[in-house]
């Protein structure tokens, strides 16, 4: 699952190894590649703190926690279409400032590097950085290389999240 934010583009992934070996997945693992032939690299987890904490907004907030609840709790097709719902939103970036909340938001979200024992799974978020002020990655291939092996995951159209 694909969604941008700001300066960003993130995507979820889940790896699971199913393999006789354990390994160490990282976000450094991943790359993306547009249509176009440019290759995108994600960025590490600090500089998506560092970048959050100096120029978040109330909407990265909301963006990040909806992402990061539907992360934990499954629910990525909930869209509220009552008061409580944007209520339920404005009170996230209240009393806190943005920029901690938002850094706090993408550090709790963001794919750790782990090891990974046969049968064992892992997911998080993969922030890569948006250059060209596009609202999505597009099309492309989503390729990983870990554990020896490249893995590529053909997009063929953009799924958003909210």
């Amino acid at each position: 699952r694909s969604s941008d934010l700001k300066d960003f583009n993130i995507i979820q992934v889940t790896v699971a190894n199913g393999g006789l070996l354990s390994w160490t997945v990282r976000p450094s693992d991943f790359a993306f590649t547009r249509q176009d032939g440019v290759t995108l690299r994600p960025m590490s987890a600090d500089d998506v703190v560092y970048s959050l904490l100096q120029k978040s907004t109330a909407a990265d907030v909301v963006k990040l926690q909806l992402l990061y609840e539907d992360s934990i709790y499954a629910v990525p097709n909930y869209h509220g279409t009552n008061g409580y719902e944007k209520r339920r939103e404005a009170a996230m970036t209240q009393f806190v400032n943005k920029g901690f909340k938002a850094a706090v938001a993408a550090s709790a979200i963001t794919l750790a590097p782990t090891r990974l024992k046969p049968g064992d799974s892992t997911d998080g978020a993969v922030f890569f950085e948006n250059n060209t002020r596009e609202k999505s990655l597009g099309a492309g291939r989503l390729v990983v290389h870990t554990c020896g092996e490249t893995f590529e995951f053909f997009v063929l159209a953009e799924i958003k999240l909210h």
